[in-house]
């Protein structure tokens, strides 16, 4: 199976580091390409940001489907376009906070999410809302960290990321921690490994749920609510959005 992995800001550097944690846990005949949009910001922390990342995002979804892709991941946390994108495929579409928010709620009972800077921290209590889990998640713990300082200083990312996990854990009383950005997936298995508890990744969450809905058959509702989108006249830079 072929699942395309679309990180919706246009740093090639954290497209590679997200293939290459995708790629670490698929099974043995899982093409995992990973792939950016060739417009629109260069990283996502905030409700603009993530408005203007998401035409990219699906046109990344339209090239998917030419190149015959069986499923895609989103990969931020935001899980931007994920409702806009099931409306262009049959195919699976798995954001990595719903993934691993999913997966949460299976290994524990209580969950934080530590995740970059403060300014986020809105956005992703409205999206735990959304998705049904505002009486799992007790607390979401921010970072000084911009999503681009990973690749320039991950030592110092992943100091601060224990600093607030080990706190989730002591002060919240979290069970599990899910890292609440995909340039987090390097630390993962560091930080379980020094807290004694789950620590998900969203990346790696979703592959997982990728692989089994696809080894399952099963495909994206279009009975009502995904159904394709209506062919109609879109104009200047969105002109070739009118044809999904």
């Amino acid at each position: 199976m072929k699942i395309q992995v679309i990180n919706p800001n246009t740093s090639l550097a954290m497209t590679e580091s997200i293939g290459v944690a995708a790629r670490s846990v698929a099974r043995a005949g899982t093409e995992i390409v990973s792939v950016c949009p060739t417009f629109g910001p260069a990283s996502i922390e905030s409700y603009y940001d993530e408005y203007l990342c998401v035409p990219g995002v699906l046109d990344e979804i339209r090239k998917g489907e030419e190149d015959q892709a069986d499923a895609y991941i989103i990969a931020c946390y935001g899980d931007p376009g994920l409702s806009a994108a099931r409306e262009m495929t049959t195919k699976p579409v798995i954001g990595i906070a719903e993934a691993s928010l999913y997966l949460a709620s299976i290994l524990a009972a209580r969950f934080s999410i530590v995740t970059v800077v403060p300014r986020i921290q809105t956005m992703l209590e409205e999206m735990v809302a959304r998705y049904g889990f505002r009486d799992r998640v007790v607390s979401i713990r921010t970072t000084p960290l911009y999503v681009l300082d990973v690749e320039k200083d991950p030592a110092r990312a992943l100091q601060m990321l224990h600093a607030e996990a080990r706190k989730a854990k002591d002060e919240d009383d979290a069970e599990a921690i899910l890292l609440g950005c995909a340039g987090f997936a390097q630390f993962a298995t560091e930080l379980e490994g020094e807290l004694h508890i789950p620590v998900l990744d969203g990346v790696v969450c979703a592959v997982k749920i990728a692989e089994a809905i696809v080894e399952l058959g099963k495909t994206t509702s279009k009975s009502k609510t995904y159904r394709l989108p209506e062919r109609k006249a879109f104009s200047g830079i969105f002109e070739k959005f009118g044809k999904p």
